[in-house]
């Protein structure tokens, strides 16, 4: 008699695929999930690895296996689910990259994940290794975006050639997070256009040379 293939006695569907990885990404997720939603109910302070596992429904040893400690975790779980928005486009202008991806960090500050990241910026300010992580794991990769985007518009003639990026960077966001903490004023997409227009415009080629010539 004929032996069966593996692949006959499972129904023809071919051998079945160890659960450990998705059981793995899975249990990932969910930890970043219950992350957001306990800090965005209780803040910084009241959160615990313990919490996190229990809504989880996980061992805390499984978070501690991705995890060194509560400060990345947080920063991990506000990048996982705002780094997909915040990505630079590429359109040919600038000025036009740098106000679409600014719109839509204003989008997050004025939607439930702004609750976020007044939570990280807040227990960072006595917490310095809350605020590492939140450099090191959100806002870093982003500044490095950035910088590519301010390059391109240097190449293209857009930008000086020896302008600061830093100082350009600083000086785009910096009014961002002054709004958004000191609410002083409104964060709309007119406030980023107006923005945008005044930063970028001091930092144009011509820009120097026009005022060397008014003089």
């Amino acid at each position: 008699m004929r032996q069966k293939s593996p692949a006959h006695e499972s129904g023809g569907k071919g051998p079945k695929r160890s659960p450990g990885r998705p059981r793995s990404e899975q249990a990932r997720v969910a930890i970043l999930h219950s992350t957001l939603e306990l800090l965005g109910e209780n803040g910084f302070f009241e959160l615990t690895i313990e919490d996190v596992a229990a809504h989880a429904d996980v061992g805390k040893a499984t978070v501690y296996r991705w995890w060194p400690n509560k400060a990345a975790l947080i920063a991990d779980a506000f990048a996982s689910s705002a780094t997909r928005k915040l990505h630079f486009p590429d359109t040919g202008s600038v000025r036009t990259d740098m106000s679409q991806q600014m719109r839509q960090l204003v989008k997050i500050f004025r939607s439930r994940r702004g609750r976020i990241v007044s939570a990280i910026l807040g227990g960072g300010q006595s917490d310095r290794d809350l605020i590492a992580a939140f450099r090191e794991r959100f806002l870093r990769p982003r500044r490095q975006e950035a910088y590519a985007t301010l390059r391109r518009g240097i190449l293209r003639g857009e930008l000086r050639e020896n302008v600061d990026l830093d100082l350009l960077l600083d000086s785009l966001y910096g009014p961002i997070y002054m709004r958004f903490l000191i609410r002083h004023d409104k964060l709309t997409s007119d406030f980023v256009d107006s923005l945008c227009e005044l930063v970028l415009s001091g930092a144009h080629p011509n820009r120097k040379l026009r005022a060397h010539g008014s003089n």
